[in-house]
């Protein structure tokens, strides 16, 4: 058996980018700052995807600095970029994103997601 299973906390380094694949899906990208429980000082950017329907939420409300959770998996890839070289890609793509920050700092999406925003208890020292 093997599980491939990653849960994140963090804030948006940079803002939400949508976009749309040939075949019409919603795609979103975005990158994470985590920081390490026992290494305050060490922030790692991770790069994250979400897919339909969730990316056009991230999209419409959350912007460099938001906090998030994120659930999802590990995903490694491979491309050519223009000069030929072959590109490795690590990246989360996520089944769930909660917006963590407070409700008073963005809006909720009114599609059924009335958990996005709630409180939890997240050591917040991440560096923004």
């Amino acid at each position: 058996m093997s599980i491939n299973k990653v849960i994140l906390s963090g804030r948006l380094g940079r803002d939400v980018e949508l976009r749309q694949t040939p075949n019409g899906k919603e795609v979103a990208t975005f990158s994470l700052a985590v920081t390490d429980n026992f290494n305050r000082e060490v922030t790692h950017w991770i790069n994250i995807v979400v897919w339909n329907k969730q990316a056009e939420h991230c999209a419409n409300y959350l912007s460099k600095g938001s906090h998030v959770a994120i659930e999802g998996r590990l995903n490694t890839r491979s491309y050519e970029n223009k000069e030929g070289r072959k590109v490795s890609v690590t990246e989360i793509v996520a089944d769930r994103v909660e917006f963590l920050d407070s409700k008073g700092k963005s809006d909720k999406p009114a599609d059924g997601w009335d958990d996005i925003g709630r409180d939890i208890q997240i050591d917040d020292d991440t560096p923004f």
